[in-house]
């Protein structure tokens, strides 16, 4: 791969790879937290719906975010019957189209239907629909992930396109 290629690819995969292994360690805090809240429930008869609340968005974030490092570590759902069976260049023809007919188009997607939602959340302050919910700027943040997943994917994308390219022009 050329200089500015490989550069290029092997950065967007140490971004991916940095953001996955931060965003892992929300799945500690959500056992934590529910942890947390099982004990003021069953323990001490009390809760906190903002801290209930938190789980739910976590797990959210988690997969929203983790969807890039996902693929970076090609552990993303493909339908292996052929994939496996062939050559390099091969597959890198099917992930280059894949990230052409698939990935860019659905990332895209993703931020046109999201961004109004999102800039509505942020304009109106929202906030928790629940008495005691998560106050702003929680909802918002969390919303915002819908953006930052599709940008994330899309630069995995261009990392697996850049590489795919690269192999498909040795063979």
């Amino acid at each position: 791969m050329s200089g500015g290629r490989k550069g290029l690819s092997s950065f967007l995969d140490a971004v991916s790879i940095k953001v996955g292994h931060a965003t892992s360690w929300l799945t500690l805090l959500m056992v934590l937290v529910t942890f947390v809240i099982v004990v003021m429930r069953y323990v001490f008869g009390t809760g906190l719906i903002w801290l209930q609340e938190s789980v739910t968005w976590m797990h959210a974030v988690v997969f929203m975010l983790g969807a890039a490092y996902t693929l970076q570590q090609e552990q993303h759902v493909r339908v292996d019957i052929f994939y496996r069976k062939m050559t390099d260049k091969h597959r890198a023809w099917v992930n280059l189209l894949g990230v052409l007919v698939f990935i860019f188009p659905l990332c895209g997607f993703f931020v046109y239907t999201s961004f109004d939602y999102v800039a509505v959340a942020w304009s109106l302050r929202e906030v928790s629909l629940n008495a005691g919910g998560l106050p702003y700027p929680f909802i918002p943040l969390l919303k915002s992930a819908l953006l930052i997943m599709p940008v994330a994917l899309a630069l995995q994308g261009l990392s697996l396109l850049l590489r795919s390219t690269q192999t498909i022009r040795e063979s």
